[in-house]
């Protein structure tokens, strides 16, 4: 049984944690370049792609399993989900914390294309993460007809953000250098 002020606590917390998240990213986006890039950060980005990648098609498996009603394997698969964002977040923060910046060229014609995805997606991540720990939570205190609710809106958004992730990295990965 939940009570309210477990709940609460519960949607405090996953609120600090969503802005802290926020502001630690966006605090990275302000960092200056280093000097140096280890040669093991110009990994994270690939690393990133496949995690998103990965989340992707876990998520849309995941679909699969509850809409045949099995509902362990749709939690195992979530859980799952979460754990490799969680790396995915980590990863980029890391890779982000050396203040590397890579411009889509200017005279590419696929610039317009590659900046409405990039900003679709930064704006969506920015978004899911809060709505998709509150679909866990309460997928995981069994709050079923609430986490139908919220998964309305959380499913869609995260494989967006995941699957424009891959996009993203494809686009602009040719452009690196470091």
């Amino acid at each position: 049984m939940i009570t309210v002020d477990r709940e609460k606590f519960y949607l405090r917390l996953i609120w600090t944690l969503s802005v802290i998240v926020f502001l630690l990213v966006l605090i990275l986006s302000q960092l200056p370049k280093a000097d140096h890039i280890p040669s093991w950060a110009a990994f994270l980005p690939k690393l990133n792609a496949f995690l998103n990648g990965t989340c992707s098609i876990i998520l849309l498996v995941s679909f699969y399993f509850i809409m045949r009603k099995k509902v362990k394997i749709h939690r195992a698969l979530n859980i799952t989900a979460c754990i490799l964002s969680t790396v995915f977040l980590l990863s980029y923060v890391t890779f982000h914390a050396f203040g590397v910046e890579t411009k889509f060229p200017a005279d590419n014609p696929l610039r317009p294309l590659y900046l409405f995805i990039l900003s679709s997606h930064i704006i969506l991540a920015a978004i899911v993460l809060p709505i998709v720990l509150i679909s866990l939570y309460r997928g995981l205190t069994n709050q079923v007809i609430r986490h139908r609710k919220i998964v309305k809106w959380s499913f869609p958004i995260w494989l967006y953000v995941t699957v424009t992730g891959v996009v993203v990295y494809l686009m602009i990965s040719p452009y690196y250098r470091f």
